[in-house]
């Protein structure tokens, strides 16, 4: 039998035939932290044969998901649809030797009902076993001459010196069959690896209406390349410990398959938001993030370049989720009319403040100890004081407002 080499190669193989979402892309991400943490290579192949449903743009998508995040191939991009001649050569070995047949104008493989194919899965080392007599015979090359699944991957995965093959645990049904092939070409197989589906919060399998978006999309809401990546290895590696915060480097150098689960992981969105929002309160450019996500927006990219941009980024840093709420903490407009009653109460608040600082330096200490005062004395809540200061039910705080609008601010919005 044919030896793989012994230097650690893994790949991703999207198929162009939708933009991957996110469970996909965790996929690229475990094989690409395997292969760093084992200092091998990461192969980045393209399985462009199912013509009939490649989508325009998927390709393109899959290059800058990878890109965004900074998942880095190793060596050329492979392209399936460039070898047709290459799986027509080997469909014709296994005619050759009997193993194939042809049928219907395809080739098909029936595997031998006495064989039974044993592996030692790499995710949670369970033995895994088929017999032969419960593999369905399976299409190796179609009748317009292209490959399926179960040949291309395998040649290309033996050619390319694939040592582990980290993908979904959907395909473990389908391995059996790619052990028949590495065994038929008289190959050696590469480990498989195969991670368990992740679900929904109903604990149904990760669909659209749970949040299977691309990544491109999350990007779009204001996520950051380094709370994405968080989030997926968390979906299904534990590194030990309690830790949940962690960085690509980290990452790079601890992942080890022994430490995937072989339980589902659930998609938490609530969990992405609060890394997100950590995440937000970490990074030392949240200034040019916020000027490359607000790059089409004239208002926002004023504010970001004004001298007091520094107290809003400071001030909304610490309310902030996605990059998406900058705006609306920021934004002096009001959300809603006060009623009758509110503007009742807010003339009352303008009353006191003028008698508690009449022409006092409205300075932060000064400005607390009134507003506490009134709260004290009406038995109002500071939220019910916020709304009347600012037209807002939420915002940046009401100290960060005074140092960037001062009192003309405050005494507007409690006359409107």
């Amino acid at each position: 039998m044919k030896e793989q080499n012994s230097k650690v190669r893994v790949r991703f193989a999207p198929s162009p035939t939708g933009i991957p979402h996110i469970g996909n892309t965790r996929t690229a991400l475990f094989n690409y932290l395997f292969a760093k943490a084992n200092k091998g290579e990461f192969i980045l192949r393209i399985e462009d044969t199912d013509n009939k449903r490649i989508v325009k743009g998927a390709e393109e998508a899959i290059f800058e998901i990878l890109r965004w995040l900074g998942i880095k191939h190793d060596g050329e991009v492979l392209h399936q649809s460039e070898g047709l001649d290459l799986y027509k050569k080997y469909a014709q070995e296994l005619l050759d030797k009997k193993i194939a047949h042809k049928k219907e104008g395809a080739v098909w493989v029936k595997i031998p009902e006495d064989k039974t194919f044993e592996w030692t899965d790499q995710v949670g080392q369970k033995k895994i076993s088929f017999a032969g007599k419960d593999v369905d015979e399976f299409v190796i090359l179609k009748s317009d001459g292209y490959p399926t699944y179960h040949l291309a991957n395998v040649v290309d995965d033996y050619l390319t010196k694939i040592t582990h093959v980290i993908r979904g645990e959907e395909w473990i049904s389908s391995t059996p069959k790619h052990l028949y092939l590495y065994e038929s070409f008289d190959w050696q197989p590469p480990k498989f690896a195969h991670l368990s589906v992740i679900l929904g919060p109903d604990k149904t399998k990760l669909s659209k209406r749970h949040g299977a978006k691309s990544v491109l999309d999350y990007r779009n809401e204001g996520y950051l390349q380094e709370s994405l990546l968080n989030f997926m290895a968390l979906l299904g590696w534990n590194p030990g410990g309690d830790i949940e915060k962690m960085d690509f480097k980290f990452m790079e150098e601890k992942f080890s398959l022994k430490d995937v689960n072989t339980a589902n992981p659930v998609f938490d969105i609530k969990k992405l938001e609060w890394l997100n929002g950590a995440w937000i309160r970490t990074i030392t450019d949240l200034d040019k993030r916020l000027l490359d996500f607000y790059k089409a927006d004239k208002d926002v990219q004023k504010l970001l370049k004004s001298s007091k941009s520094q107290i809003f980024i400071k001030a909304a840093a610490s309310r902030m989720r996605t990059l998406t709420d900058f705006k609306e903490l920021i934004s002096g407009k009001i959300s809603r009319a006060k009623t009758k009653e509110e503007q009742a109460l807010a003339s009352k608040l303008s009353q006191s403040l003028s008698r508690e600082l009449g022409s006092k330096n409205w300075d932060n200490e000064n400005f607390l100890a009134a507003l506490k005062k009134f709260s004290k004395i009406e038995n109002i809540p500071f939220k019910i004081i916020y709304f009347l200061l600012t037209g807002k039910e939420h915002g940046i705080g009401l100290l960060e407002l005074n140092d960037i609008y001062g009192k003309e601010f405050f005494l507007k919005n409690l006359k409107s």
